[in-house]
């Protein structure tokens, strides 16, 4: 991680100079060297260094003063470190005064050089996190920031905007991956209730007594190990939003207790008795069909009408191919960082490679691949055979169901993959199945499949 971090030593003394190197380069940062003020300008005319050392006086027209003067011009956040073996008051005074970050002398205490650039690298690391935060939430919370340029996505922009300040019910539409939580957190943040808590709750991820609980809350001893009161979900999210992801895989019961909710704006914390009140805006978001799903019987037509007050549908990745060259640097800038790696873009060939990809995985799934090539990528930018991945088995003859399975034999095969490709995490199986956590053990138990 501090190989990340570049160092400049600038010192005449070929001696001094090698030596202060090898000391920063034994703490693990990747160290240049120059000889005169003039080398060490041209170095920083094409590298950005997190700390320049320069020796005060140097041979050759610029002196470690205006040395630092001219870096400081070509990078005006540059932290520079004077070094001098003739120390007065005076020299100190301007050095400071002139921007140095610290004034030391020679000779250099190895330990002393630690201390003040482990100091300085803990400063930037805070600077540079504090600025890609401030994107990240420029980028994801206000709505003209929001990376697209398809025509579709921007009516999205347009109507979310819109209903931001409203209370209505909002029901987000789109395959896994689309960013429903995205344009969830977009509308709340640029809303009344950008204040206010958002909550976010996976209906998914949970049995049905256990995403009761988590929603509506619990009485001290309302279940074995309940042994205090328990704010629910509702509750928490009162004067903002709560989020109800993949809402079509909520339980009859538990349709009919949400369907209160939206009606009355009240509930009953489990095994309570008191009513608890609640202002909350509800945002909902599935990628089932919850129309198809109310003709079958599978979803209440009554609760499918309060939450689709305002519906929004995300066009899939793959409909909207425009927007992948303006995502990609978005992710390799915010992933490099916090990979710690210099991935400086992308070549033309590579990124024709994810214009190509058709993408079921959605902005999830480029997201995944960024980081991915970016982990095993050897230079400084994401080359075609660091998306060799994404073409694996892309020529490969398409699986056909053998005559000899039946709907059983399928179903635990599908099950078996989903367990392998979470690592045996039954949680994370059941969500990419679209199943609960209690379907899932109870095929598990009776398929008899190895965790």
């Amino acid at each position: 991680m501090r190989a990340h971090w570049r160092i400049l030593v600038v010192d005449d003394e070929e001696v001094m100079c090698e030596s202060l190197a090898a000391w920063l380069r034994e703490d693990g940062y990747a160290v240049d060297t120059a000889a005169s003020g003039r080398d060490a300008i041209a170095l920083a005319k094409t590298t950005d260094y997190a700390v320049y050392f320069v020796d005060l006086k140097m041979p050759g027209g610029l002196d470690g003063i205006e040395t630092m003067m001219e870096v400081r011009r070509l990078h005006p956040e540059a932290c520079v470190v004077i070094i001098t073996a003739y120390a007065t008051v005076d020299t100190a005074i301007t050095a400071m005064k002139e921007g140095a970050q610290e004034y030391i002398v020679k000779p250099c205490n190895p330990e002393e050089i630690s201390l003040l650039v482990n100091r300085i690298i803990k400063v930037k690391n805070l600077q540079r996190e504090n600025t890609m935060l401030r994107k990240r939430l420029s980028r994801r919370y206000k709505f003209h920031d929001i990376i697209s340029k398809n025509p579709r996505m921007r009516e999205i922009v347009e109507l979310a905007a819109e209903v931001a300040s409203l209370r209505s019910t909002v029901l987000i539409r789109g395959e896994s991956g689309t960013g429903k939580e995205l344009i969830a957190r977009a509308i709340h943040y640029s809303g009344a209730r950008a204040a206010r808590p958002f909550i976010a709750v996976s209906c998914a991820a949970l049995a049905e007594t256990l995403l009761e609980a988590e929603l509506f809350g619990h009485e001290k001893g309302a279940f074995t190990g309940a042994v205090d009161r328990k704010k629910g979900k509702f509750e928490l999210a009162d004067g903002g939003t709560i989020f109800l992801d993949e809402i079509g895989d909520i339980s009859p019961k538990l349709q009919a207790d949400l369907l209160r909710v939206l009606q009355e704006r009240s509930f009953y914390r489990l095994g309570g008795s008191e009513e608890v009140r609640v202002d909350v805006r509800v945002i909902a978001a599935t990628h089932h069909d919850l129309q198809q799903a109310v003709q079958e019987g599978r979803f209440r037509d009554d609760l499918y009408y309060r939450l689709n007050v305002i519906e929004i549908r995300i066009p899939p990745l793959r409909e909207r191919r425009e927007d992948i060259p303006l995502l990609t640097p978005f992710y390799i800038e915010r992933l490099s960082h916090e990979l710690g790696k210099e991935i400086g873009g992308i070549t033309e060939s590579a990124m024709k490679l994810l214009l190509d990809h058709d993408w079921p995985g959605n902005v999830r799934e480029l997201e995944n691949a960024i980081e991915r090539a970016i982990v095993t990528c050897r230079s400084g930018t994401i080359a075609e055979e660091d998306l060799a991945f994404l073409v694996e088995g892309r020529n490969s003859r398409p699986w056909t169901v053998p005559a000899d399975l039946t709907l059983a034999d399928l179903e635990k095969l599908a099950i078996e993959a989903a367990l392998r490709r979470s690592s045996g995490n039954v949680k994370e199986a059941a969500q990419k199945l679209g199943i609960d956590r209690s379907t899932m053990y109870e095929k598990i138990k009776r398929y008899e499949i190895a965790r």
